[in-house]
Order: C-alpha cells, then sequence, then structure tokens
C-alpha cells in the first residue's frame, strides 16, 4: 500500500481521543487514547458470527496470492461454514482441477480496509483442527503502510499450530528480526501448551511498549520494546489489522496429507477492547 497523506496530522490528534478515536478518512480505525491502557478496558468492537454469512461491513474472504501462506487461499463456498455460531474455515481437497490447478483449497478471512486497531487487546475464541500440513493461524498486519513494504511495518503472530503439535507459536516478525536477524534481543517468539480439539481463547494485550501474548487469559510470552537499538525493532506503533485462516503447507509447516483432509477450524468469536 501507499503511504497514507496526512498520517502525521493523525497522531497530532491522538492525545484528543476518546477511549477510541476514528480519524476521517479511515474510520474504521480504533486508535486508543495515550495512558488508557492505565484505566479498564472496554469492549470496542467483536464479532460473534451468528448470522451464516460472513458480515461484508466487517470481513473479506482473502484471495489467493503467491506466499506459503496464502497460496491455496480460495474464496470458494466450500472452504466457509457456520454451524452453531461458529465460522468454520476449511482446507479442502479440490475437487475441480479443471477449475483450479491447486491440490487443495483454504479459507480464511481479514478486516483489511475494514477493521483495524492500535493498542488495546483482541481475544479470539476458536477451535483447531489437526492433520499433517495444517497450518491454521490468526495473525495482524499493518494497515497503513507507515514504514514501507513487508516487513518493515512488522507482523503480530498470536497464534499459530502445525500439524498435531500440542503447542501453538507466538510470534513477531519485522525488519529488525528477518533482515537483520535479531531474534534474541529480545527473544522474538514463545510457544504456548494447548488443547486444541477443545475450544480455547488466544489473544494480546497491545501496550505502546510492549505485546504479550496469551492464552485462555494467561500470559504466555511478552515482547518489549528495546531502548539503544535498531529502530525497526518496534514497528508496532500503528495500527494493524485482523487474518484468521486455516492455512496448508509450506516450508515451515511441511507436506500435506490430503488423506487426512477436510481440516477445520472454528472460530466462535472475536473481541477488541481499548
Amino acid at each position: 500500500m501507499k503511504r497514507v497523506l496526512g498520517l502525521s496530522f493523525f497522531y497530532l490528534l491522538f492525545s484528543a481521543c476518546s477511549v477510541h478515536y476514528r480519524p476521517k478518512d479511515h474510520p474504521y480505525v480504533y486508535v486508543q487514547k495515550k495512558d488508557r491502557e492505565v484505566k479498564e478496558w472496554k469492549l470496542v468492537w467483536e464479532e460473534n458470527f451468528n448470522s451464516p454469512k460472513l458480515d461484508s461491513s466487517k470481513w473479506s474472504r482473502i484471495p489467493a496470492g503467491g506466499a506459503d501462506w496464502n497460496k491455496h487461499m480460495s474464496t470458494d463456498d466450500a472452504c466457509f461454514g457456520w454451524e452453531n455460531g461458529a465460522l468454520i474455515l476449511r482446507g479442502i481437497k479440490n475437487t475441480n482441477q479443471d477449475k483450479d490447478s491447486r491440490p487443495f483449497l483454504t479459507g480464511g478471512i481479514w478486516s483489511k480496509g475494514k477493521f483495524a486497531f492500535q493498542y488495546g487487546r483482541i481475544e479470539i475464541r476458536a477451535k483447531l483442527g489437526s492433520a499433517k500440513g495444517a497450518w491454521p493461524a490468526m495473525w495482524m498486519l499493518a494497515e497503513l503502510d507507515k514504514y514501507g513494504k513487508y516487513p518493515r511495518n512488522g507482523e503480530i503472530d498470536i497464534m499459530e499450530h502445525l500439524n498435531f503439535d500440542n503447542i501453538i507459536y507466538q510470534t513477531t516478525h519485522s525488519y529488525y528480526t528477518l533482515d537483520l536477524g535479531q531474534k534474541e534481543n529480545p527473544k522474538h517468539f514463545g510457544t504456548a501448551s494447548i488443547k486444541s480439539e477443545e475450544y480455547n481463547t488466544y489473544g494480546i494485550s497491545w501496550y505502546p511498549d510492549r505485546i504479550v501474548f496469551q492464552v485462555n487469559g494467561v500470559d504466555t510470552f511478552t515482547y518489549p520494546r528495546v531502548n539503544g537499538v535498531d529502530p525497526a525493532q518496534w514497528p508496532y506503533d500503528q495500527p494493524f489489522y485482523l487474518l484468521i485462516d486455516q492455512q496448508l503447507g509450506g516450508s515451515w509447516v511441511g507436506e500435506v496429507n490430503q488423506d487426512q483432509l477436510p481440516v477445520e477450524m472454528r472460530v466462535d468469536w472475536v473481541k477488541v477492547y481499548q
């Protein structure tokens, strides 16, 4: 995305905002007032997936791309479902390779261009499916492109799960960790134990000086802002949008066993507090 004109003016107004401030040019962006985190947070945005269709004012289906994570993404209805108030995101065999040559397809949603926030707490209640090559993820990318092309704006991985693991990964990526190779100053990821066949609540509490990762309300890993290092260490001072997707395959998770498909992630709700 191109740099947004008027962004400096956006931040001059920052200290005048209430619980959340939505700039005129980006009414879907929720920015937390300075020092608001020292007070009791309030629910400012939520999605309960009670309707048997995707709320297009909040979400879009993720289209296919060229990266490991999205090269099998599809907007096909077969990759999506609703049941008992939960959104179902599926990884499936592709049964019509004459129309689409990819061997399998995956479903995912993002709030890009429809909802983004800066600082606060996000919680996502979901149940993960397991299969060889399954890679469900909940993560965040920058909405307004403050620092340039990826990975300059950073990435916040709330939760990633691989194969049949009994742990999840919670990670930050940025120019500092990827291009400069600074993965231990500070450590940029942690793991947490889960029972993937059960519903769990995954989240972060995001402050101006740290990101605290959580599972079921328990702090699991903290990524702090560090003084005296390259400024690229902390691109997390801008609004981010949300992605939730049932990925398959790739260099990290490995090959997909199609005999174990379909695999699915069930998302009960998403809540954001500021």
